[in-house]
């Protein structure tokens, strides 16, 4: 087991808003930008995108109406990151939550560094949605 760090973003909008934006890999490069700088191109099932640590491979589960938007990043070394993201109502709005995991070939300041990146994608999503 690894240890791990949930990173939650409440978002004054529906779920159904948030789910339908974040489940579009169009959407990444507008919030995502610690994933996807630029446009996502569609290749079989699997979206390609030039992202800080070059080209990857993203793969997301399929649509569903439990708010999972779950991801497989496959990096440039070909090792693949599963990274858990839930939507969940919070009321009238709903609660982004990513869940990063600090393997051990991850150094402190490094998985830290991740953490910031993550914390600002979230504040960039919910100022995105809640404007």
């Amino acid at each position: 087991m690894f240890p791990a760090k949930q990173i939650s973003v409440s978002i004054n909008r529906p779920i159904t808003e948030v789910y339908d934006f974040m489940a579009n890999p169009e959407n990444l490069p507008k919030w995502a930008e610690g994933l996807s700088r630029s446009t996502v191109i569609k290749v079989d099932d699997e979206w390609i995108a030039d992202s800080p640590m070059g080209k990857v491979k993203i793969r997301f589960v399929k649509l569903n109406e439990f708010g999972i938007l779950d991801h497989d990043v496959t990096l440039p070394s070909g090792e693949i990151n599963h990274n858990p993201l839930r939507v969940v109502k919070n009321g009238n709005g709903s609660e982004v939550i990513f869940t990063i995991f600090h393997f051990p070939q991850i150094s402190d300041s490094n998985f830290n560094h991740d953490i910031k990146l993550v914390e600002q994608d979230l504040k960039r999503l919910k100022k995105i949605l809640e404007h």
